[in-house]
């Protein structure tokens, strides 16, 4: 009985999330409460499906790990629902599942995260089983070494994919000597030497209620999700924030790195700094991205790389940022034959971006691209809560989603190839090719 039960409480949530109507950005009305205990949180009421999600985060990631203790966040943060309180690892799961919630933990370089989905009518116990894990997280011996040898089998997995070792080979490069440089899964050996009293005190660290950003969407009113929130994050204490990491210094000159790997097919990753998320030209960087490579099958490289020559089954570029900073990715993968021509045409695109910038066209139909692509990606009570999320630890205030459309709507074709010439900079340029790719060779370390 108690398995069908939970079964059943889980397919009402599956339904209820697939019904949650999808939402315009404007028509998001957001209301800012903080709780008797000062807690801050944006709150979306809608009542249109019995769901709340929440969706939180921490000031501290990765990249503050200890010196000897790299992956103890990531690692802290997976067995924060292993088992909290009274409950060990399977009663908690139970709980979780009696209640048809939804909670999980992770962790990025800047901020330790999580988020609650729970029916409405079972909201008392989702944010009871939040308390639980925040304030009473147990660590237990067998659960510790359960996920700490599935997160070092998952490193020595990320070993075997090119995708994996290009990634990790590019952070590396560009952040050597910062924290940043630091894989967020951890080190093999000093995995090895987390012990449970070593996670707990991390948790200690970083459960503090300085720096918590709270944003909650559906079947929930204002007082009593500052009831809700108190109770579950009142017990913390206010702590200090954590310092952010040192300032990251660009390269100055082009490097190329090659990691040897017996595979048929190259994967490629070309960064440049980027640009700041509160940059002025934040916008214009945006369409300069989407019409360069952030547009799909629309964009210049796509149509340059794919179309054109058929030297990729994809290639696309994005916009990264961190705390402390800010990257430009190209990504591709090419035959060890062509990896080369793969290469030399994304420079090709981006040094004709840098000259000419985008033309009338593109630039209007980015714009209308991106300021109706928003909207779609709305469509559950958890997409909305992590988009306002997203938008408290950037500094963005509520009003930004109304204010949005008009942004990019502002942006000029001379905006756009101002900041070609600023961030398609090839002398600024790190390349790192996983594979046999032939023609193209590692340039020496300075």
């Amino acid at each position: 009985m108690r398995i069908s039960l939970r079964r059943g409480a889980w397919a009402i949530l599956a339904v209820v999330l697939a019904m949650m109507p999808v939402a315009g950005a404007q028509a998001i009305d957001i209301k800012e409460v903080t709780t008797p205990l000062g807690i801050k949180a944006w709150l979306v009421e809608d009542k249109s499906a019995p769901v709340v999600a929440l969706s939180f985060s921490f000031a501290g990631g990765t990249a503050s790990d200890p010196e000897g203790q790299l992956g103890v966040t990531s690692l802290m943060a997976t067995l924060l629902t292993d088992g909290a309180g009274t409950l060990d690892a399977q009663a908690f799961r139970r709980r979780q599942e009696d209640a048809a919630a939804s909670l999980g933990f992770g962790a990025s370089l800047d901020r330790l995260s999580g988020t609650l989905r729970v029916l409405s009518a079972n909201r008392d116990e989702g944010f009871e089983l939040l308390r639980l894990a925040l304030s009473q997280p147990r660590f237990d011996p067998d659960m510790v070494d359960q996920r700490r040898a599935q997160t070092i089998a998952a490193l020595n997995q990320a070993e075997q994919r090119p995708q994996s070792v290009a990634g990790r080979t590019l952070m590396t490069t560009l952040f050597v000597g910062h924290p940043y440089a630091n894989n967020p899964e951890g080190a093999r050996e000093d995995l090895k030497a987390l012990s449970p009293d070593l996670l707990k005190r991390r948790a200690a660290t970083l459960l503090v209620r300085s720096g918590l950003i709270v944003s909650a969407v559906g079947d929930i009113g204002e007082a009593e999700l500052a009831r809700q929130l108190d109770r579950a994050f009142g017990s913390l204490v206010v702590g200090v924030v954590p310092p952010l990491p040192p300032e990251w210094k660009p390269p100055t000159k082009p490097r190329t790195v090659v990691v040897e790997r017996p595979v048929p097919q190259s994967t490629a990753l070309m960064a440049l700094p980027g640009i700041a998320r509160d940059d002025p030209d934040w916008y214009s960087a945006v369409v300069m991205n989407h019409v360069l490579g952030g547009g799909g099958q629309q964009s210049r490289l796509f149509n340059e790389v794919r179309e054109k020559r058929g030297l990729t089954y994809g290639v696309s570029s994005g916009l990264r940022t961190y705390k402390r900073a800010a990257l430009l990715v190209v990504s591709t993968a090419s035959a060890n034959e062509r990896v080369a021509d793969a290469i030399r045409v994304v420079r090709a695109e981006l040094a004709r971006m840098r000259t000419e910038g985008v033309t009338e066209q593109e630039l209007a139909d980015a714009k209308t691209y991106l300021s109706g692509a928003l909207a779609l990606s709305l469509d559950s009570s958890g997409s909305v809560a992590s988009l306002m999320h997203s938008l408290q630890v950037d500094g963005l205030g509520p009003d930004h989603l109304v204010r949005r459309e008009a942004l990019i709507g502002a942006v000029k074709l001379d905006s756009v190839r101002r900041v070609a010439r600023r961030l398609l900079r090839e002398e600024t340029m790190t390349t790192v090719v996983v594979g046999k790719p032939v023609g193209v060779v590692s340039e020496p370390k300075e």
